[in-house]
């Protein structure tokens, strides 16, 4: 049975939360300028006493990585319990960060504790979990876009050591990383799926260099967390390899459904946040004598707004509640994740534009946070696969569910139907004696409306 309930003990702690970023983590925003004083800067010491200030807090409620089952250091609270955390921490940048479960350390610590050694667990997974150090996940290429078919960055075996040579872009983070998870083409010659292995790649090590920082709409130039990077001649040694050789998507597949999951948890509630800003500015905002709340198309907006925000809750909460029965990987898991994937691109998007159009002139001003939140709407329909990508293969996966009619004419076609009908119920009607015309049913259709050479 599909279940979304919360019991007191949990509902208790949801309230902590609630109260906890409102009055200590959402302030953060609005002080700290988030390009340059990023919460992963391990550098920006000062800023780091703050932070790791309010991750005592988190640790003492027992929320610390929730993202992450107890045998690796979390709180195994699985993925429905994990949509309401996250979502409550939506309108904050700072919140996963505070809560141990920002992304991509949160993928790269699932794929380090699934395909890690022991020693790799030790040296990298360990103070990735204590938050001592953040990590990037180097996948996209300038050339690549959303096809990982179409890597050219390559690592060559040489004795015990691999040679890397190439260039990542977008790497989030990767400015302030300690390490990365590179993917690699390791066997140009094999099919597209498995030429590819991961490394794990020190941010020290020579010939690695960050080629320009990049940053979305509004990042000032120099700043941003995603930067473009360049890999000349770097050598790791076998044992930074992650998993097998040419096993690359099998690693990358394992994170990448959970990332796009917690991304829509935590769009939820973004798009919250816009309905509330809505609804404040429609009631304060005057216009011909009344306020707008009182005009049709602003209770529109108001209302699809909320109906769209009810509806994409519930399928994120159907997909985490998949999750949690391990029915992520299969062929109706992969359907959902993509499905939600496109669904959080779609509702990020056109309520971020309803809310600045909502707010007249000031919504486009730079008094605002619109041109940021419209920045990340934008950006939600590209990462980790473009919106058009996942729509076809929600599409393709609907489609084999399904067979074609068998000739020119649609299944339900009168009739097609009316035949079938007649054949369902006629054993019924026999049963307690009476015919159709008894019972005042039409077989047959009027001449006019039959297939040529049909005799129903």
């Amino acid at each position: 049975m599909v279940d979304f309930s919360i019991e007191p003990e949990f509902q208790a702690k949801l309230a902590w939360i609630k109260e906890f970023v409102e009055t200590k983590i959402r302030p953060l925003e609005f002080i700290y300028d988030y390009d340059f004083d990023a919460p992963y800067d391990a550098g920006n010491t000062a800023l780091r006493k703050v932070v790791k200030r309010l991750q005592q807090e988190v640790k003492g409620q027992g929320l610390w990585a929730a993202h992450l089952p107890s045998h690796l250091g979390g709180q195994g609270f699985g993925a429905v319990k994990l949509t309401y955390i996250n979502e409550s921490f939506g309108t904050s940048s700072f919140g996963p960060v505070v809560f141990g479960c920002q992304g991509p350390d949160s993928g790269n610590a699932e794929i380090l504790a699934m395909f890690g050694t022991d020693e790799q667990k030790k040296q990298y997974l360990e103070p990735l979990l204590d938050n001592d150090v953040f990590s990037a996940y180097c996948m996209t290429e300038p050339q690549g876009g959303s096809d990982p078919t179409n890597l050219r960055t390559t690592a060559v075996r040489d004795g015990d050591t691999w040679v890397i040579n190439g260039e990542k872009w977008f790497a989030s983070n990767a400015n302030h990383a300690a390490f990365m998870i590179v993917m690699c083409v390791t066997d140009p010659a094999a099919p597209p799926h498995n030429r590819a292995t991961m490394f794990i790649v020190p941010t020290d090590a020579p010939g690695f260099e960050v080629v320009r920082n990049v940053g979305l709409w509004l990042d000032r130039p120099g700043s941003g967390g995603h930067p473009w990077l360049r890999f000349t001649d770097v050598r790791v040694p076998d044992s930074a390899r992650l998993g097998e050789v040419g096993k690359g998507f099998v690693v990358a597949q394992s994170r990448l459904g959970g990332g796009r999951l917690h991304h829509a948890q935590r769009t939820i509630g973004l798009v919250k946040n816009l309905l509330d800003m809505m609804a404040e500015r429609a009631l304060s905002r005057e216009s011909y004598g009344e306020v707008i709340a009182g005009k049709q198309s602003v209770q529109h907006d108001l209302a699809n707004t909320f109906i769209e925000y009810q509806q994409f809750r519930l399928l994120v909460l159907y997909t985490a509640w998949m999750f949690d029965q391990q029915r992520e990987h299969g062929a109706e898991g992969r359907k959902m994740i993509s499905a939600v994937k496109a669904a959080m691109a779609k509702i990020a998007e056109e309520v971020t534009i309803r809310a600045v159009h909502l707010h007249g002139s000031i919504g486009v001003s730079n008094v605002m946070h619109f041109g940021q939140l419209t920045a990340l709407a934008m950006h939600e329909g590209l990462a980790d696969g473009v919106t058009e990508l996942h729509l076809s293969l929600v599409a393709r996966q609907l489609l084999k569910d399904y067979q074609p009619s068998g000739d020119d004419f649609p299944t339900d076609v009168l009739w097609k139907r009316k035949a079938w009908a007649a054949k369902q119920l006629q054993p019924i009607l026999d049963e307690v004696g009476v015919t159709f015309e008894e019972s005042r049913g039409t077989v047959d259709l009027p001449a006019v409306m039959r297939p040529v050479g049909s005799d129903h």
